[in-house]
């Protein structure tokens, strides 16, 4: 092994993304608290935006299991993709949960809204989220030399 008397650091551009995740988490963090607040907001509820977001944390943890299933780690490029898979689950709850409030409110019980919302959405769900994964391949398959 090394001796007690030296020390290792990163230095440079090693140093530099190193400082980056470390402040990442809290800036999704913020991120996600603000979305939160303006989506109350929007719905005038504390439930609706909860809704919403439940998703996220699942969606961030397959990610990252697909990561390690890939044998991939947590790069600059991957933290990008996390960030949009935030924002595809996002609006893809938003969509939902904006149809399914306008059926309660012609009268619909509560299943029944959002099994006729969960019907209404798929197709433009889908549309939107493979346009977004589509336009994601040319940066998820680069091989040139910037590349990671």
């Amino acid at each position: 092994g090394m001796p007690a008397a030296i020390s290792t650091t990163f230095a440079g551009t090693a140093k530099t993304f190193q400082d980056s995740l470390a402040n990442q988490g809290l800036l999704v963090g913020g991120a996600i608290l603000t979305i939160y607040i303006v989506l109350g907001i929007l719905y005038e509820s504390f439930i609706h935006p909860l809704t919403i977001l439940t998703g996220l944390p699942s969606a961030v943890l397959g990610a990252v299991v697909a990561l390690r299933f890939a044998g991939m780690d947590l790069s600059v490029i991957a933290v990008i993709g996390i960030l949009m898979l935030i924002g595809i689950v996002k609006k893809n709850g938003i969509m939902m949960v904006d149809v399914a409030l306008e059926l309660r409110r012609e009268g619909m019980s509560a299943v029944e809204s959002i099994h006729k919302a969960c019907l209404m959405r798929f197709r433009p769900i889908m549309m939107t989220t493979l346009a977004a994964l589509m336009g994601t391949f040319p940066i998820a398959l680069g091989t040139g030399a910037s590349a990671e």
